[in-house]
C-alpha cells in the first residue's frame, strides 16, 4: 500500500496537467497554419444582461438593414441622378444586396468556430457568390438591339461549403464545455424484515437527506476529468448501529485517458483548426463577391453609357431621315422630283423613328437595372424611380497595352484569385478531416484511474431496544464521534481513500466501417486534388481567352470606325451627287441607314471593349486594384470615395 498510493498520486498529477501542456504542442505538420486567424469574438452578437446568465439568453442579432447610404440621395439633383463610374462603385460597395448578404458569412464562420471549440459539428460556410443581373436586352430578348451587345453583367462562382460535417465520420470529438451538476433527493422509506438479527425491528423505517455536486470536462489530448462531492445523512430505528443518525460524504477524483483511438491534439481539435480555415474561407468568399459586384456594375455603368451613345446616334439618324424627307417634299412641290421619293423618305423617318423609340425603352431598362442594383430597395423609392440617369464618364478608348506576357497573366490569377485560395483550404480541411478517419481504425483503449475519500461521522446510537430486546451497549470511538465537521475532516486528512486504477480494451473484429469511412475520404481528396488541377488548367484556358477576346474587342473596334468613317464620307458624296441629279433617293435612304448602322457598331464595339477589359480584370483578380477598390471598405459597408457633385 505505501508503495502504490505514491505512485497512484503521480500518475493522477500527471493526467491532470497534461492537457495544459498538450495544448502548447506545435501543429502536426502538413497542416495549414491558422496563427493568423482573427478569433476575436468582439462584434459576434451576445445576450444582454449579466455576465453570469449570458450564456443561457439568446444572442440578440441586429435586424437587416434596408436604408440606403446618403450618397445616393446627394446625387440627385433636378429630378436626375447624375452617376460617374467611382460613384456607382462607391454606391454598391455601400448599397448592394449582394455585398449585404455576404457580409453575414463572417459571423456564421465565427459562429462555427464558437461551436467547434466546445466540440461541436460544423455546420459549414456558404461559399456561393452572387453575380449581378444582366443588361436590358439580355433580360427581354435575350439578344441586342441599337447599339450594344448586352451580356450577363459577370459570373457565378459556386463552391462547395467548407468543411459542413453536421454528421463527420472518424473519432467522436469530446465535448470541450465544462459542465457542472448538483442534485439533491430527501427520502422516507420503510421496510419489513425477514429476520431481527441486523437490525432488531421488524419493520426498518429509515430517513435520509442527499445532495451531491460535481465538475466534468474534457480536454483535447482525450482526457475527461470528473470531481463529484456526495453527502449524506441517514437516520433510522435500527438499534444495533453504533452510529445513528450521521453523516457519510465522499469525495471522487476520477480521470479517463484514450490511449489509441481519441488520443492527441491532431484528433480531438480537428474541428477547431477547420473552423478557423473557414472563417479565412469565408473572408475570400467575401473578396470573391466584391470582385464578381465590382465587375458587374461596371458593365451595367459601361452598357448604360453605350446605350446613351447609341440614343444620340439614333436621334441623329432621325434627323438626318427628316431633313431629307423635307428635301425631298420640296422638291416634289415643285415638280422636280416623283411623289413616290416621299414615301419612301417617309418609310426612311418611320424606321428611324422606331429605332430611336427602341433606344429610349432599353436606354430606361438599363436605368431601372442599374437603380436596383445600386439601391437596397430597389426602385420602391418614388424619387429614384423618377429620376434619369445621367453617366457623367464615357466609354473608354482601346489603348495599345496587349503586350502584357500571358504567362504573367496566368501568374497572377494563380497568386491572387480567392477561388484558387477556396480550393486549397479546402484540402487542407479534408486532410484534417482524414485525421480522425485515420485515428478510427485503431481499436479504443483507455485508462482510468479513480481516487476516492471517505468519511464518517455521527453521534452514538440512542435508539433504546424494543421490549423484549436485549440492550446494545455502543463502544464508539471517538474519532467518528461528531457532527458533519468531523466527517469533513476526514475527507480532507485522507483517512479513509480509495484508490484504483481501470484498463479498458475494445477491439472490433473487421473493423469494416472505419475502413470504409477512410477509404471514402481519402478518395474524395484525390477528387479534390484532381479538380484543383482542372481548376488551374481552367484558368489558364480562361485568362488566354479573356486577353484574345480583348484584341478581338479592340481589332473589332478599329474596324468599327474606319467603317464609320467610311459610310460618313459615301453619305457625303451621295448627297452631293443626289443634288446634281446624278443619284438616287433610294441611294441616299441607303447610305443614311449604312451609316447609322455603323455608328451603332461603332458603340457597341467600344462597349464591347470595355466588357471584355472587365473580364479580364476579373480573370486575372486586378479588377479591385484597378478601380482601387478596398475589401475593409466592402466590409463595413462605407466607401471613403468622394462624392461627386451634381452637374447644373
Amino acid at each position: 500500500m505505501n508503495l502504490i498510493r505514491p505512485i497512484l498520486a503521480v500518475f493522477l498529477s500527471a493526467l491532470m496537467i497534461a492537457p495544459a501542456s498538450l495544448a502548447q504542442a506545435p501543429q502536426a505538420p502538413g497542416t495549414p497554419a491558422s496563427a493568423g486567424v482573427k478569433t476575436d469574438f468582439s462584434t459576434f452578437p451576445t445576450a444582454k444582461g449579466p455576465f453570469f446568465i449570458r450564456d443561457y439568453k439568446q444572442a440578440v442579432v441586429d435586424p437587416i438593414n434596408l436604408q440606403n447610404s446618403s450618397r445616393l440621395e446627394s446625387l440627385i439633383k433636378g429630378g436626375k441622378i447624375y452617376l460617374g463610374l467611382d460613384d456607382v462603385i462607391a454606391l454598391a460597395l455601400e448599397n448592394n444586396l449582394d455585398l449585404e448578404l455576404q457580409r453575414y458569412t463572417p459571423q456564421l464562420a465565427q459562429a462555427d468556430l464558437l461551436r467547434a471549440q466546445a466540440g461541436g459539428l460544423l455546420r459549414g460556410v456558404p461559399t456561393a457568390v452572387s453575380s449581378t443581373s444582366g443588361s436590358a436586352q439580355s433580360q427581354v430578348t435575350g439578344g441586342a438591339t441599337g447599339g450594344t451587345t448586352a451580356t450577363t453583367a459577370s459570373s457565378s462562382t459556386t463552391s462547395s461549403a467548407g468543411g459542413a460535417v453536421i454528421t463527420q465520420t472518424g473519432t467522436s470529438i469530446p465535448n470541450l464545455d465544462p459542465s457542472f451538476y448538483f442534485s439533491s433527493q430527501f427520502g422516507h422509506r420503510s421496510s419489513p424484515q425477514s429476520n431481527t438479527v441486523t437490525t432488531g425491528t421488524t419493520a426498518l423505517i429509515s430517513d435520509s437527506r442527499y445532495w451531491s455536486a460535481g465538475y466534468q470536462q474534457s480536454f483535447l489530448s482525450g482526457t475527461t476529468m470528473s470531481y463529484g462531492w456526495n453527502n449524506t445523512w441517514f437516520k433510522s430505528n435500527n438499534y444495533r448501529s453504533d452510529i445513528n443518525p450521521g453523516w457519510n460524504p465522499n469525495m471522487t477524483l476520477q480521470i479517463t485517458q484514450n490511449l489509441l483511438q481519441g488520443w492527441g491534439l491532431a484528433v480531438n481539435n480537428r474541428n477547431i483548426r477547420v473552423a478557423k480555415n473557414n472563417i479565412r474561407l469565408s473572408d475570400l468568399t467575401f473578396k470573391q463577391q466584391v470582385m464578381t459586384t465590382v465587375a458587374g456594375v461596371v458593365n451595367l455603368y459601361w452598357d448604360l453609357v453605350s446605350y446613351s451613345e447609341d440614343l444620340k446616334v439614333k436621334k441623329k439618324a432621325l434627323e438626318v431621315a427628316q431633313k431629307f424627307y423635307e428635301d425631298n417634299k420640296k422638291q416634289v412641290e415643285i415638280g422636280t422630283l416623283a411623289p413616290i421619293e416621299i414615301v419612301r423618305a417617309e418609310a426612311n423617318v418611320a424606321q428611324a423613328q422606331q429605332d430611336l423609340t427602341n433606344s429610349e425603352t432599353s436606354l430606361l431598362q438599363q436605368e431601372t437595372i442599374v437603380k436596383s442594383a445600386l439601391s437596397r430597395t430597389g426602385v420602391a423609392s418614388p424619387s429614384l424611380s423618377e429620376a434619369r440617369i445621367v453617366p457623367t464618364d464615357t466609354l473608354i478608348q482601346p489603348t495599345i497595352d496587349l503586350a502584357i506576357d500571358l504567362k504573367q497573366l496566368v501568374e497572377t490569377a494563380l497568386r491572387e484569385r480567392p477561388d484558387v485560395a477556396q480550393t486549397q483550404i479546402n484540402i487542407d480541411n479534408t486532410k484534417i478531416g482524414l485525421n480522425g478517419s485515420r485515428n478510427a481504425l485503431l481499436p479504443s483503449l483507455q485508462v482510468q484511474a479513480t481516487a476516492t475519500n471517505n468519511g464518517l461521522a455521527g453521534p452514538a446510537n440512542t435508539v433504546p431496544a424494543p421490549a423484549g430486546q436485549d440492550p446494545v451497549v455502543h463502544n464508539v470511538d471517538p474519532f467518528f464521534q461528531g457532527g458533519y465537521s468531523t466527517a469533513l475532516s476526514q475527507l480532507f486528512r485522507r483517512n479513509f481513500p480509495d484508490y484504483s486504477i481501470a484498463f479498458s480494451l475494445n477491439v472490433p473484429i473487421r473493423n469494416r466501417t472505419a475502413k470504409a469511412d477512410y477509404v471514402r475520404d481519402t478518395l474524395s481528396l484525390r477528387q479534390q486534388e484532381i479538380n484543383a488541377q482542372r481548376q488551374i488548367n481552367d484558368i489558364r484556358v480562361n485568362v488566354q481567352n479573356a486577353q484574345i477576346a480583348v484584341i478581338q474587342a479592340k481589332a473589332r473596334y478599329d474596324s468599327a470606325v474606319k467603317a464609320r468613317v467610311l459610310q460618313q464620307q459615301t453619305l457625303d458624296a451621295e448627297n452631293k451627287k443626289y443634288a446634281l441629279g446624278a443619284s438616287t433617293a433610294f441611294l441616299v435612304v441607303q447610305t443614311q441607314r449604312d451609316l447609322a448602322q455603323a455608328q451603332g457598331t461603332e458603340v457597341s464595339a467600344l462597349a464591347g471593349y470595355s466588357r471584355a477589359r472587365v473580364q479580364l480584370d476579373l480573370a486575372t483578380a486586378q479588377i479591385l486594384s484597378k478601380y482601387k477598390v478596398e475589401v475593409s471598405e466592402a466590409r463595413i459597408g462605407k466607401s471613403s470615395r468622394p462624392i461627386t457633385t451634381p452637374q447644373n
